[in-house]
């Protein structure tokens, strides 16, 4: 079940990205640390009403924000379609124990069935260079690579731009 983030599921959810971070970090992927995804960041989406969390038997799995608001950082790409009605998607997590369930895929489908109700053009995203698995994931739905943007306190290697025309 996909659900509007509370609240009350912010040490939920900041565990999941923690424990996702760890386990990148295990696999020598720095996309995640501890500066981002802050509380602070998290407090933000579910007080805008954009992180949703998926459950499974009755405890938060994974969580996903998306948000018609497009950051500073994506002015640079040549984006497939044009500005501003366009979603966009940041901070998909599922807790390791329950990855390789389906999950993810779920969620992003959430998230497009509920970009094609706000009658978005497309969907946007970026994701870690370095995380080769993200990258097939979303090529596998669709998504087209199209170019690079550099997140400093994340990381020294670049994030890959990525675009989804959504189809009515």
């Amino acid at each position: 079940m996909i659900r509007l983030a509370y609240f009350s599921d912010l040490n939920n959810v900041k565990k999941i990205t923690e424990a996702c971070a760890e386990e990148m970090i295990s696999k020598k992927i720095f996309q995640w640390n501890e500066h981002y995804p802050s509380r602070k960041v998290f407090e933000k989406d579910i007080m805008n009403k954009e992180l949703y969390v998926t459950e499974m038997n009755n405890s938060i799995v994974g969580c996903i924000m998306f948000s018609k608001h497009k950051d500073e950082l994506y002015n640079k790409i040549d984006w497939l379609t044009p500005d501003p009605n366009n979603l966009y998607i940041h901070r998909l997590a599922v807790h390791p124990k329950s990855q390789k369930k389906g999950l993810a895929r779920s969620m992003m489908d959430f998230a497009e069935e509920e970009a094609i109700k706000m009658k978005c053009l497309s969907v946007r995203l970026d994701t870690f260079s370095q995380n080769s698995r993200n990258s097939k994931f979303y090529r596998a739905r669709g998504y087209i690579q199209l170019g690079d943007v550099h997140i400093p306190k994340q990381s020294e290697y670049p994030f890959y731009c990525f675009e989804k025309i959504l189809k009515y």
